[in-house]
């Protein structure tokens, strides 16, 4: 066909008709503009105006690519200019046309090889996929309106092709997939008399311009695990597979993940990016200023430039690198998603995401009008006042000078964040909640001294343990850079020691702690790029015994520290489980989610948990209370996710939504848990199905296991199951009405007092709502069940010696929890109490805690005036002080002088209770 040459330019769209790019496709394709379905260009209406370009106007693949590619944009100038589209409906539109040419032209390729060569094999016979990688804007579906793009060709196996019926044309594999490539360049990249399709950019494959033009997936791991620099993890990150359209969804494609991902994501909290990201940025800044020198015009790169867009990916992409291997719900592709999850995340304030997000979204627009004027691949602003006027109109401003006033505000915005971000200049007001953040090491400290000098600089005691460094090997074993920044660490510890802000045995703690960690580099980058975390783990440190203990089974949890939010907010059950249900789904959608990774996601974020609390604990922004309250609801909370992820993994699962219920006994149900309180657990069930008693079995099983069983990670909690029906010789597993008529004394298995007394703490931590009320009718009536007192108390008083003998006290000291007017004292009272008087006084049937029991004992009368108020406050204190003393790890013993007044009121409240 004949495509119109010379035809008057129509004013059908006055918006874009200033642009020298829409009236040249006007002039060019009028005749063909109806090939393109009215509204968005989707990937039906594409697919229809290929069809139609290659049936109605009998245009070979080639042209008719092209051809498709001019009316696309002629729609999209259209649609942003004159309707202020929204970006995504622009950047979706030009990626749709990406992922369709590279199908359309991949599957021509391997058709004509084909028939030359015969189809790739592989090691057992079958085809070899070819998967087309669409890296950086490509992978997240981000094209602007002139990209280039970068694309990566892998293929599964190494081989040789099947060759001709009659035994010629074997070719290797490789050599196969590199003329495939060439063959899609050709039709895709060529420049014909309709122009081209895409840019094509193969820089960002393995080795770059001098690598192969297509690898295998076996090379392409190699090449990661021995060859891969920082900055290709960044590259890496918007990866995605884009064509052909049948591989995208393939089962295979697994592999190709398995090998990526742990390349762009660490296991650990990754800080050494941090020097890559700077270098990498330097680089760019400097190709600008080259480009720019002597060329002032090139200076408004919206793209390169200080405050551009590049600044906007590099502060979102920093942000995931480092967080994404332990924060699976971080790893999404395109920029505006990624902004709002770092909000969610907590990793950077919502306030600061909107208005990046507000700044990308105003830069992309502004990229793609100045593309628009000439379909030239530049982020430049115009020089010509008429072009820029137009820019002006089409952003919706009345002039150029307020345009270009708006445009130098998102900027400067953009310049302070990601300066702040990577430690350049922080003089300005801080916008990103990160003032006390990252630094550059480089610029922002000394060079680090010999560890001789290093020694002689330090106060007695840390010069000591640092000489044993001398012949350390995995201190010997360090890169120069690594050692620097560890020598760097303990001169600046040191100076804290000097000028008496940090005691000297906080300090030989923090070495004892940083010792076994040298091998994972990213914790002293981390430390150095973030001084408020080095600030507040030395404090942490010093504070007591246990959090350091903590820190060393888990360090990666240091990272809460950086948090501004982390001494004004509390445990949140429902953040915590959104959090990990959306954890969950970003693992499935990369098919990680074996049972491994969820063992280890749960580890990861309790023991972040736990180490905030602990944190507010030992800043006293918390009391005690709140401490047991959150802990408790952070197992509740942990518990309810693991069931689900168990039960939604059983083999034998018969039903959605399982008719069971978890009862927790003790400190768990009591609310008061401590850091390393095991679960007393009882497991019960209300299924009429045959097989309920295995299937139940066989969940909770799975459940104790993945509760218990230690990984790399660590474990989540020891589970008790002592208090179940007939204690280690029941079943694991019982079902509701045994579990009622053992706990209601019907029948000849009954409960023991003892039993009831653990009942009055018992509370349903999960499971259907039905069962939660049948339950609590269970525990009401146990605990106001009519009792003889005096057999009661007999039983009762007798129980405590037991406990006591078993827990003796020597020497003169206090131990707060065993000793006569101790902690179990004021416990054995109050459950003698609610045992025995919650029938006529049905305010003690409440699972609210010993504290609010002893206050409602004595406002019932059943306690002398004072008594029960002194001894509740009497037994705060003694919780506070047994709480200080297992944070410092001790055994909760003191001098009887420090808590006289304590044991008094408790001591008195057994007299007034047992009567000797």
């Amino acid at each position: 066909m004949q495509i119109a040459d010379q035809i008057p330019t129509p004013i059908a769209s006055p918006a874009a008709a200033h642009s020298r790019f829409w009236q040249r496709l006007h002039r060019r394709y009028t005749d063909v503009m109806g090939a393109l379905p009215p509204g968005p260009p989707d990937r039906a209406a594409i697919e229809q105006a290929l069809q139609q370009l290659q049936t109605e106007h009998r245009m070979e693949l080639s042209a008719a690519l092209r051809v498709l590619r001019q009316l696309v944009m002629e729609r999209l100038m259209t649609l942003d200019c004159a309707q202020q589209a929204d970006l995504s409906i622009i950047t979706r539109g030009v990626t749709t046309l990406a992922e369709l040419a590279l199908d359309r032209a991949c599957l021509q390729a391997r058709q004509e090889l084909d028939a030359r060569y015969g189809p790739p094999l592989g090691p057992e016979g079958l085809p070899v996929p070819l998967w087309i990688i669409g890296m950086g804007k490509l992978g997240a579906r981000e094209l602007n309106v002139s990209s280039d793009i970068d694309l990566i060709y892998v293929y599964e196996h190494e081989g040789e092709t099947q060759g001709l019926p009659d035994g010629r044309g074997k070719i290797s594999n490789h050599e196969y997939f590199g003329k495939a490539v060439k063959a899609i360049y050709t039709l895709i990249g060529d420049t014909t008399e309709h122009g081209f399709v895409f840019r094509v950019d193969l820089a960002l494959r393995p080795h770059g311009n001098s690598g192969p033009a297509a690898i295998s997936l076996s090379s392409l791991e190699d090449y990661l695990q021995v060859h891969g620099r920082e900055w290709e993890r960044f590259a890496w990150l918007k990866s995605r597979v884009v064509a052909p359209f049948a591989a995208v969804q393939a089962p295979n494609v697994q592999a190709l993940r398995s090998v990526v991902l742990p390349f762009v994501f660490r296991k650990y909290l990754d800080y050494n990016v941090f020097d890559s990201l700077r270098t990498l940025h330097r680089q760019i800044r400097e190709h600008a200023a080259r480009r720019s020198a002597g060329h002032p015009e090139r200076a408004n790169d919206v793209k390169l430039s200080r405050g551009g867009i590049r600044e906007i990916e590099f502060t979102v992409q920093l942000l995931q690198v480092v967080r994404g291997g332990q924060f699976p719900e971080l790893r999404c592709r395109p920029t505006l998603e990624a902004l709002q999850r770092l909000a969610r995340s907590n990793l950077m304030p919502q306030e600061t995401a909107q208005q990046l997000a507000q700044a990308y979204t105003f830069l992309r627009n502004v990229e793609h009008r100045v593309q628009y004027l000439d379909d030239q691949q530049t982020h430049v602003l115009p020089t010509r006042d008429d072009d820029l006027a137009w820019i002006a109109h089409t952003m919706g401003y009345a002039d150029a000078c307020s345009f270009l006033h708006q445009l130098d505000a998102h900027r400067e915005l953009v310049a302070q964040e990601f300066d702040t971000l990577l430690g350049g200049n922080q003089a300005g007001q801080c916008q990103s909640g990160l003032c006390n953040g990252p630094r550059s090491v480089q610029s922002s400290t000394p060079n680090a001294p010999d560890l001789e000098t290093l020694i002689e600089q330090l106060p007695p005691q840390m010069g000591a343990r640092i000489a044993e460094w001398r012949d350390h090997i995995k201190v010997r074993g360090l890169r120069d850079e690594a050692r620097a920044r560890l020598f760097r660490l303990v001169q600046q510890t040191a100076q804290r020691v000097a000028s008496g802000t940090l005691e000297e045995v906080a300090a030989i703690r923090f070495i004892n702690w940083l010792e076994p960690l040298l091998r994972r580099e990213s914790y002293l980058a981390l430390l150095l790029e973030r001084p408020a975390v080095h600030e507040r783990l030395l404090d942490l440190l010093g504070a007591a015994k246990w959090p350091a203990r903590y820190l060393q089974q888990h360090p990666g949890v240091i990272d809460e520290l950086a948090s501004d939010q982390l001494f004004t907010e509390r445990f949140s059950a429902t953040d915590f489980e959104h959090e990990m249900a959306l954890r969950l789904k970003a693992l499935e959608s990369t098919g990680e989610d074996d049972d491994e990774n969820l063992l280890n996601l749960l580890r990861r974020a309790q023991h972040a948990e736990i180490f905030r609390t602990l944190a507010r604990d030992v800043e006293r922004a918390i009391t005690v209370e709140q401490v047991a309250d959150d802990l408790s609801a952070l197992a509740d909370s942990v518990l309810r996710v693991t069931a689900q992820w168990c039960w939604a993994r059983l083999k034998q699962r018969h039903r959605e939504d399982p008719q069971f219920g978890i009862i927790g006994y003790g400190k768990l149900g009591g609310k008061e848990l401590g850091y390393g309180s095991d679960l007393d657990i009882v497991f019960i069930f209300d299924d009429a199905d045959d097989n309920a008693p295995e299937i139940y079995t066989a969940w909770v099983r799975k459940l104790i296991n993945w509760l218990t069983v230690k990984t790399g990670e660590g474990d989540l909690y020891e589970i008790d199951t002592a208090l179940r029906p007939n204690g280690n010789s029941g079943l694991l597993v019982t079902s509701f009405k045994s579990y009622a008529d053992y706990q209601q004394q019907r029948g000849s298995n009954t409960a023991w007092t003892w039993e009831h007394q653990a009942m009055t703490r018992a509370r349903f931590v999960l499971g259907s709502e039905s069962l939660r009320q049948r339950f609590d009718e269970v525990r009401t009536s146990v605990i106001t069940a009519p009792r003889d007192a005096a057999a009661l108390k007999e039983e009762i008083v007798s129980m405590r010696e037991r406990v006591r003998s078993a827990h003796p006290v020597r020497g003169a000291l206090f131990d707060v929890k065993h000793s006569p007017g101790g902690m179990v004292d004021a416990e054995f009272a109050v459950q003698y109490l609610v045992l025995s008087q919650s029938a006529q006084h049905t305010e003690l049937t409440g699972n609210v805690g010993n504290i609010a029991l002893l206050q409602r004992a004595e406002a019932a009368g059943l306690l002398p005036p004072g008594v029960g108020q002194t001894a509740a406050t009497a037994y705060r204190e003694l919780r506070r002080i047994q709480h200080t003393s297992r944070l410092d790890e001790g055994n909760g013993l003191v001098s009887p002088d420090l808590i006289t007044e304590h044991r008094d009121a408790i001591l008195a409240l057994w007299l007034a209770v047992f009567g000797h």
